[in-house]
């Protein structure tokens, strides 16, 4: 979970809540967790009432093309 938060400082919305939560003087820890809390919070609203969750509000960028090898591996 604390891998899904890091990833989850890109969308706007989880940004703001974060950066609010710093600026009431929490530690980057205690935000993280709070962060954490509130996404587990949704995951089980929408696991509950089988609804459709809310739309990304970025989505997120293609993955770059692998590498090309030189050489026959």
């Amino acid at each position: 979970m604390f891998l899904a938060v890091f990833a989850s400082l890109r969308d706007p919305a989880s940004k703001t809540f974060y950066d609010r939560n710093r600026a009431e003087g929490k530690c980057h820890n205690a935000a993280l967790i709070c962060l954490a809390r509130r996404r587990c919070d949704v995951i089980l609203a929408i696991l509950g009432t089988s609804q459709p969750g809310p739309p990304l509000s970025t989505p997120m960028p293609p993955h770059p093309p692998p590498p090309r090898l030189w050489f026959r591996p």
